[in-house]
């Protein structure tokens, strides 16, 4: 299932990049209430991971686009 270029999209172009604004809205909102650690690590870490996560399913959707001829 996470080899069609449809998932991919979806996951690369959609929902991972929303998490990761939705994840660095609530890291900035914990730095400003007064819980700095907690704070920046949601912020460093975990928007990262999504940032990241949203790059490789764009890279992979991209190579499922280029094999997909080749199996018809």
């Amino acid at each position: 299932m996470l080899r069609k270029p449809e998932t991919l999209f979806v996951l690369g172009y959609m929902l991972l990049p929303l998490f990761a604004l939705l994840s660095a809205i609530v890291g900035l909102t914990m730095i400003l209430g007064g819980n700095k650690i907690a704070g920046i690590i949601v912020l460093v870490v975990v928007t990262q991971v999504f940032t990241f996560g949203a790059f490789f399913a764009l890279r992979a959707r991209k190579t499922a686009l280029l094999e997909e001829p080749d199996r018809q």
